[in-house]
């Protein structure tokens, strides 16, 4: 393991490392449904609910380095041997001294500390169970190893932060009055008596608590419930007094003050080899009936060791939904833990994790629907109902709520109360909906009915309805009150329409609060995103094929989009925007509720006619002498990319979307690659940075390129989108190229020497690097896809089973057979290919293909169809395998 992190040691994903301790920056998630933590080697990190419910002390990435809170529990032997069980202590304790290891898994994990000097080893195992109980268990498993008895006195030390996380700083002191601190046999309870907030206290429903019990369920002997009183005057966890100076506890006040669970078990004996156990229970509660049932569930060796193999398969059933075997251990498991990602943005979302330390909870607009991709690959028939939830978030005017809770269809309109606009939202749900549709054959779902999301903001934010109030109701209404409600083809038409019209001066989509990228978030008035204006042609290309497929034969809309559907000259800006503010005027505060039927075929025209408009106008004025697009407009109507004397002004978001959507010609993509390759990848760290050094701020367009570049979104090597640059290049039938791409990101990872991470795919990797903000990115869901169905080309075809490689010899360089499995129409597949011969191109060309005994009929060379009406035929309880000869 020379030079490495970690090292991979089995096919589950389970990874060890025996230096991990010394990267304070590392951590896991550790979670279910209820639960959310982050824990470090050193056991630091943090356990939450919620924005509002914090077990331990929040703490963001360099907290990891600074805090001295942690999941403590000290060993006392003598005044001269005091040992942290997991490294957190003063020089007294001989930590120093110890020989560590780290074994961790999908979401759990188990440190081992050896100490000859002080003769003792542990050994800590930390996950959250699957299920539903809202609690991280801690298992500590303390053994002799030296050739004499030893006498413990083991203890935790686990400061209690319980309340919410923006007390961190604000009214910290005042809000440890509210604490209101039980002392239970097994334990600590604290129940603050206020949620504080000075725009309205609210009564606390919160129980944080810490519980204990020794292998025999034994409790502690003595508590430490206050910080103050464990630590003594000096307040240092590192060389709490009460342990160091082997003190009991005393009979001071212990209300509103800082909580701890210093549990102090009995004193222990053990004879050379032999170990005794101790169980920590963290956890959030409502209902203080909860308690008993949570130690009777959890208080024996035997009933952790049920919890941990329970967790275990739960999370690698989940990662093993798509299952690869390519012949490269390394690949493989690392793709078990991209598998997860998704899952996890769905519990965290785009916060509590050290890295995240922004928002208050919840998933973006663009999350909600990029996560659904995966999900769709997992399981399609349980994502019907959450697509319809999301498209009532769409508001009437194209825009959309923009944060997202955790219950079906529980929309938020904004962040900390800034109303503002990301032009890319409407391009996301078609693309999402679109593989549903193709993944299920359900297309009835674009005729299913649902209503629109309404608040005071209105006219894609550009005004506010000061008569809105929430008594009103957040949903969109008719003239005559009556909530309203359109088809989700309905809602598809009013999102890309909109922006048809919502130009600015050089007639592309306005760029409004910003695209994908945040960063370019000072270009509200006059920015204009090329980028997006390509994906939004696509759209509307797309939808004319959708509403051609439609049974009927007609369209239903609403009356008002009537007027986006004029088709005046397309390239007369102020007619164009006038029309848009005719439709704002007439659906800003409600609709008539009456309803126009169309032709299909005269729809259909329509939306290609703008399409192929706004493609031309493309490719005419945005393709650069210099080999590539031009991607945006700044706020001074100036172009942003292209040659500036000597500099050249390059962004891969100007590249990828361009290509994604076909608006690049084949010769485009051809020049696009290699201006890609001469000006973003980086020859020493072989990845593509997100733009080129444009060497000063740019104050016209957004905070970005404030950033210092090869970070964030100035230039870094920004996983989203070189996967979608991947996506894009296989789309465009460059298939070695796009393999490049995807794969540049793991020989990133696995490079951990500079990597420095656990086995994940971050948001963004830096100038050394360096994977930064692990695990929370949207990046997951388009890998899965992009390796399911562009690279192995395994994908639903309007619900049949389109079997398409894109496989290069690259592919097959570990082994002439490469497999992956999925679900599909309910029936398990693993579907093999084999290369029995390489050449200088794999040319994919499929030889004979057969399905578990029987041979399958070739359609094509390149490709096959397999019907879903013969997959449902296989019987479901079986895992059925498909094997593909290539040449």
């Amino acid at each position: 393991m020379k030079n490495k992190l970690w090292e991979f040691t089995d096919s589950c994903g389970t990874f060890r490392s025996g230096v991990a301790d010394k990267m304070k920056s590392l951590y896991l998630p550790l979670a279910n449904d209820v639960l959310l933590s982050a824990i470090t080697p050193n056991l630091n990190g943090d356990i939450k609910a919620g924005q509002n419910a914090f077990l331990l002390s929040p703490v963001s990435r360099i907290d990891l380095s600074t805090s001295k809170a942690s999941r403590n529990f000290w060993v006392y032997i003598d005044k001269h041997k005091i040992w942290s069980a997991c490294g957190v202590s003063k020089d007294l304790s001989h930590s120093k001294e110890d020989k560590f290891s780290l074994e961790a898994g999908l979401l759990w994990q188990k440190i081992t500390r050896e100490n000859k000097k002080v003769g003792l080893k542990s050994e800590i195992l930390s996950f959250v169970p699957a299920g539903n109980a809202p609690v991280e268990l801690m298992q500590v498993k303390i053994t002799n190893i030296s050739s004499r008895r030893i006498k413990i006195i083991p203890t935790s030390a686990i400061p209690l932060y319980a309340r919410g996380a923006n007390s961190i700083r604000d009214h910290r002191h005042v809000t440890s009055l509210l604490q209101r601190i039980a002392i239970d046999k097994y334990g600590v309870i604290v129940k603050p008596t206020l949620c504080f907030d000075e725009s309205g206290h609210q009564p606390n429903k919160k129980i944080y608590f810490v519980l204990g019990c020794d292998e025999k369920s034994s409790w502690p002997r003595y508590i430490y419930p206050t910080q103050e009183m464990f630590c003594g005057d000096a307040g240092d966890l590192e060389a709490p007094q009460s342990v160091y100076e082997n003190l009991l506890p005393d009979d001071s006040l212990i209300q509103g003050k800082e909580a701890m669970a210093g549990l102090r078990f009995k004193p222990a004996e053990l004879g050379r080899d032999k170990s005794h156990t101790y169980i920590l229970i963290m956890g959030i509660i409502e209902n203080p009936q909860e308690i008993k049932k949570i130690i009777q569930e959890f208080n024996s060796v035997k009933k952790i060791e049920k919890a941990f193999a329970k967790t275990k398969a739960h999370w690698l059933e989940v990662s093993k939904r798509i299952n690869i075997s390519t012949g490269e251990s390394d690949f493989d498991n690392w793709f078990s833990w991209v598998n997860i990602q998704p899952v996890l943005r769905k519990i965290f979302g785009c916060s509590f994790l050290p890295d995240f330390d922004y928002g208050k909870g919840g998933r973006g607009w663009r999350d909600l629907w990029q996560d659904c991709l995966s999900l769709i690959l997992n399981n399609p028939q349980q994502v019907r109902q959450i697509l319809l939830n999301n498209f009532s978030g769409v508001r009437i005017d194209g825009s959309n709520a923009t944060i997202i809770g955790k219950n079906p269809g529980e929309f938020i309109s904004d962040r900390n109360n800034i109303s503002r606009v990301w032009m890319d939202h409407g391009v996301w749900p078609l693309l999402t909906l679109d593989l549903y549709m193709n993944e299920t054959g359900d297309s009835d779902i674009l005729l299913k009915e649902i209503s629109y999301f309404r608040n005071h903001e209105i006219n894609r934010c550009r005004s506010i309805d000061y008569q809105w109030a929430k008594a009103c109701g957040q949903k969109l209404k008719t003239a005559s009150g009556k909530i309203y409600q359109g088809t989700v083809l309905e809602h598809l038409l009013v999102e890309n329409l909109v922006q048809f019209f919502n130009v600015g001066t050089h007639n592309h989509v306005r760029l409004e609060g910003a695209d994908w990228n945040d960063g370019l978030d000072m270009a509200k008035e006059h920015g204009e995103s090329v980028a997006f204006s390509c994906m939004y042609a696509y759209n509307l290309m797309r939808l004319a094929e959708l509403v051609l497929k439609l049974k009927s034969g007609e369209v239903e809309i609403a009356e008002e989009l009537k007027l986006l559907l004029e088709e005046p000259d397309y390239a007369n800006i102020p007619k164009k925007l006038k029309i848009l503010d005719q439709y704002f005027l007439r659906t800003q505060k409600c609709v008539s509720g009456k309803k126009i039927k169309l032709p299909a075929q005269v729809l259909a025209n329509n939306l290609r006619q703008k399409a192929g408009w706004m493609i031309q106008h493309i490719r005419n004025k945005e393709w650069l002498k210099e080999g590539f697009f031009n991607g945006y407009y700044d706020n001074r109507k100036k172009r942003l990319e292209g040659k500036s004397g000597n500099l050249i002004k390059m962004t891969l978001t100007g590249q990828v979307f361009p290509v994604m959507s076909g608006v690049a010609t084949k010769e485009q993509a051809r020049s696009v690659i290699a201006s890609v390759n001469e000006y973003l990848l980086d020859k020493k760290l072989s990845g593509y940075h997100l733009n080129t050094d444009f060497k000063q701020e740019q104050y016209a367009l957004g905070r970005a390129f404030s950033f210092v570049y090869g970070e964030k979104e100035n230039g870094a090597i920004f996983s989203h989108m070189v996967v979608m640059f991947a996506n894009a290049l296989y789309k465009a039938g460059f298939k070695e190229d796009g393999w490049k791409a995807l794969s540049s990101i793991f020989k990133m990872a696995l490079d951990t020497e500079k990597s420095k991470i656990y086995p994940v795919l971050p948001e963004y990797f830096n100038n050394d690097g360096r994977g930064m903000y692990a695990y929370l990115t949207g990046s997951a869901s388009w890998f899965v896809l992009t390796l399911l169905t562009e690279v192995f080309g395994i994908k639903g075809s309007g619900g049949d089973l389109l079997i398409e490689p894109k496989l290069c010899n690259d592919n097959f360089k570990h082994s002439s057979t490469i497999s992956i499995q999925r679900n599909f129409a309910g029936r398990h597949l693993i579907i093999e290919f084999y290369l029995k011969r390489k050449t200088v191109h794999c040319e994919n060309n499929i030889v004979s293909a057969r399905l578990n005994s029987s041979c399958l009929c070739l359609q094509s060379k390149n490709s096959m169809v397999i019907k879903r009406s013969f997959i449902l035929n296989l019987p479901a309880n079986k895992i059925h395998k498909i094997k593909i000869e290539l040449a």
